[in-house]
Order: C-alpha cells, then structure tokens, then sequence
C-alpha cells in the first residue's frame, strides 16, 4: 500500500529532491543489486519513490528493463524483481517531490525511446525555466508522460541526438538549455554520462569498483557498495563513461567564484559521513557547532542534538563550551518523512510519533537544543515543550543555519516566504513563539568558514540567488 499524506499537519522540515546512482560494469556483471544498495544509501535524500533501469550492453540495443515504484527502496523492491532485471549498466533514483506530483508516473529513472535507440535518466535538482522548455517542445508535438522537469530534460537530450553525432554531443547541446540545479546520470545503450550544473548546487561524484565505474550523489553510496572514490564531477563538467575509460568535458564550467552549492547538503541533506568536494559534511556540522558556541555562549548543563542532523551540531557545540554532550531524544527509527500523519483533533502529533524525550538526560538541568533549522516554527515550539514537560529547567535553542528568510528555487523544498516564520520577525520573537529561554542561529558570515571556503548558494538567507528566480514561484505546480 502507499504511503498517504494527511495535510492537516504539514511537516515543519526540509526536504532534498532525490538521490542518484549509476554504473557500468565493464566485465558484464550484473548490477541491479548495486544499484539498490546505492539507493539504500541514498535514501535520506527522497522517500517517495524510486526506481532502477537496467540494460545489456552486450545484448540488443534499445533493451532496457525498468522497475520503479511508490515508497522506500526495500518496500518497492524484492529479491526476485532484482534478479529479473539482467544487465551490467544501468541507473537508480530515489525521489522526494518538489515539482510535479508524487506519483508512480513521476517516479524515476525515466526511459524513452526514441529515433536513435534508448535513454535512461536520473536527475537531482530543479529547473527554474522547465515551463518555459516544457512548451517548446508541447507545441513541437512532443506529449508527455509525467509532470516532472526531468522529462523535459530527457526529451530535449533525445531531440538534440537526431542531429548530435554522438549522445554526449547531444548531451552537451541539451543542457546548455537548462537554467538550475541539475545532477543528471544519462544511460545510452553503450555510455554512462555524468553532469553537474556549472553552479554545482547539487553533488555529484565517481567511484571505482573492480572494473566498473560508478556515478554517485554522495560518497556515502560508493562506500555502501565497496567502491573506492575516484572524484567529484566538477560543477559544469560532464563524464562520459565507456570501456575506453572516462573522457572529460568542461565547455560548460563557470569561473570558480561563480559556483554556488547548496549548504544545505552539509548544514542537513547530505550524510554525515559523505565528502563532497573535498569537504566533510560531518567536520562541517560539528565546525556550525562550535561556532554556535563562540557566537551564542550560554550557561547551561547539558548540550543535546535534534536527531539526526543536530547531534554533530551539538557535539561541536560540547566540545567548544566544555558542556557535556548528552542524548535527549529517542528517534523511532522506523518512521521515515513519509507516513500516515495524525489529524490536529488527535492527541498525537508527527512529532511525538517520531520523537520521545529520555526524561533521565534533561530533568531538573539547564538544556542547550541544537537543531539544523527552525522553518515554520510549528516543531521547534512542540520539542521545546517536550523538554519542559520532561523536567528541563531552561531551554536555550541554537541553529545550525542562519534565518530563513525566502524560497529556494533549486531542489530545497523551503516554503513561501509566508510560511517562514523569520520572515519579518526578530529572533527575540520567534524565541517566544518557541517558547525557549533564548535563541540563537548561526551567524551568515561562518557560512563560509564552514565549508572551508567552497563558493555556495545563500539565496534561501539573504535573497541573492546566483541565478534570477523566476517572477512567479512554478515549484510543485507543473501539473496546473
């Protein structure tokens, strides 16, 4: 059965859009099995759906196999549907939905045939010009399949091929196009092609198993798999993968102080234990920590972590104030983002479900809070109250991000700007809304300093996006 989403109580957190994964096993082995793996570890990145294609390149071209479906990776796939799906290239996806409904239809990878054989797709991002490119290729005649950017992409690729001499040409033709964030992995009958927008918003990395070679969004996937990494794909390069090796193409890379990735991947999207581009997501994490510390010093007796992004935050909170770090909340680890959501008129809440207070950690002391991000509000006040219920003295909350102050237009599922509870509102009042003793958020400029430097996207805190948003908000309404 699929998961159902009860609107009565919207989730009051941050959502990535997906996780890909490819590879192409120059032995002919089969790869399904990677692949799901992969996914596995990928899966905090999208738990809608996912999906993995398949296809031999030692057998006809134009054969690929495809199984996709609604729900987590081990819910939508069996042993027997991976043994069926015979071949040594192929791709996964595990998707969240920031644009287009979530349904099976808008499920991925995405596979088209067409003129000149077989396309999968796999994409990471968002596309702020999708409606613009939908239409151009509506009144060409072109009918689609899904509500997603990402088939807007496949079919421009698949009409750039016509007249492209090799897919990575067309390829190349096709994303030239394109205006946001995108990470894409394209299967051709014989390549695995890799690319990442010249910004470099969402990650996108390489890894070598034995003698295949691996596309990855995070470094944690190719650990999973036993690969070894090789690098990341830099931001406007596309790999192509044959058995030749891996040839580079970097016509679309911008000058590096104008790449902008996302920091979100390493204030919470990503896994603590990934490396993306060269830097540590869990150094990252507990550097915001420390920060916090030196910025917004407290006397306090214990320093706990919002499960599961805040506990890294909060150990370099620890470590910086000389607090003892300690465990506050018990995470129910079988309830993912998606699942039946209790009705506001029920005495439970989404966050109780997920969350309970280890009354033995907090009562009768002094309690700091870390957590990544306070976005509507309506969870921070609930997790303020279930430590004073449980017995905590003060609550003092610290956030590992600045203030959200705008959307984000590039695979962050962030809400409108009326739904931002820092929109036109003092951090002295959103503390009362919370109900804590005092707030404190990471400053914007250690944004930098916690990412060693990396040029990074800050649109979603400050309203510079490196590239113009569109006039009207387009996410999740591609289907009206």
């Amino acid at each position: 059965m699929n998961n159902i989403h009860l609107q009565e109580e919207p989730e009051d957190c941050l959502h990535e859009e997906c996780g890909v994964f490819g590879i192409y096993d120059f032995d002919g082995n089969d790869i399904a099995s990677t692949i799901y793996y992969g996914l596995f570890a990928l899966q905090h990145r999208g738990q809608e759906s996912c999906g993995i294609a398949v296809s031999d390149t030692e057998g006809p071209k134009g054969s690929v196999l495809l199984h996709k479906g609604m729900g987590l990776v081990n819910e939508v796939f069996t042993s027997e549907e991976l043994a069926g799906l015979k071949g040594n290239i192929g791709v996964g996806h595990t998707r969240y939905s920031t644009a287009g409904s979530s349904t099976r239809e808008n499920a991925q990878p995405l596979v088209l045939n067409y003129i000149k054989g077989t396309l999968g797709l796999a994409h990471n991002g968002n596309l702020i010009n999708a409606l613009e490119l939908r239409k151009e290729l509506e009144y060409s005649g072109a009918i689609f399949q899904t509500t997603i950017d990402s088939e807007v992409i496949a079919y421009h690729i698949a009409r750039e091929r016509v007249n492209s001499a090799t897919v990575e040409e067309a390829v190349r033709k096709a994303v030239r196009k394109l205006k946001g964030a995108f990470s894409l992995i394209v299967m051709s009958p014989r390549k695995l092609i890799g690319v990442r927008d010249p910004f470099g918003f969402k990650p996108l990395c390489i890894g070598k198993r034995d003698n295949a070679y691996i596309l990855a969004s995070e470094t944690c996937a190719l650990d999973t798999v036993g690969a070894e990494f090789v690098r990341d794909v830099m931001p406007g390069e596309i790999v192509t993968i044959t058995e030749e090796g891996i040839k580079s193409d970097t016509a679309l890379c911008l000058p590096r102080e104008r790449e902008a990735r996302c920091i979100f991947e390493y204030i919470y999207f990503a896994r603590p234990d990934s490396i993306i581009d060269g830097v540590s997501v869990y150094h990252s994490r507990i550097m915001a920590g420390r920060f916090l510390a030196k910025d917004h010093p407290v006397m306090a007796d214990v320093v706990v972590g919002v499960p599961e992004s805040g506990n890294a935050a909060a150990l370099g909170f620890s470590l910086e104030s000389g607090i003892p770090y300690g465990t506050a909340f018990v995470k129910n680890t079988y309830v993912g983002r998606t699942f039946i959501k209790p009705k506001q008129s029920n005495r439970e809440s989404s966050v109780r479900v997920k969350l309970n207070v280890l009354k033995e950690a907090v009562a009768g002391k002094r309690v700091v809070m870390i957590d990544d991000s306070i976005v509507r509000g309506t969870t921070s006040d609930r997790i303020v109250a279930m430590l004073r219920e449980a017995g905590a003295t003060e609550v003092h909350v610290r956030i590992s991000s600045p203030p959200f102050i705008s959307e984000c237009y590039f695979g962050t599922d962030v809400p409108s700007k009326d739904q931002l509870i820092a929109n036109n509102r003092t951090v002295d009042e959103i503390c009362e809304i919370i109900g804590a003793d005092s707030l404190g958020y990471l400053e914007f400029d250690r944004l930098s300093e916690m990412v060693a430097g990396l040029p990074i996207c800050t649109g979603c805190f400050d309203e510079k996006y490196p590239l113009e948003p569109p006039k009207e908000d387009i996410r999740g309404n591609y289907d009206k």
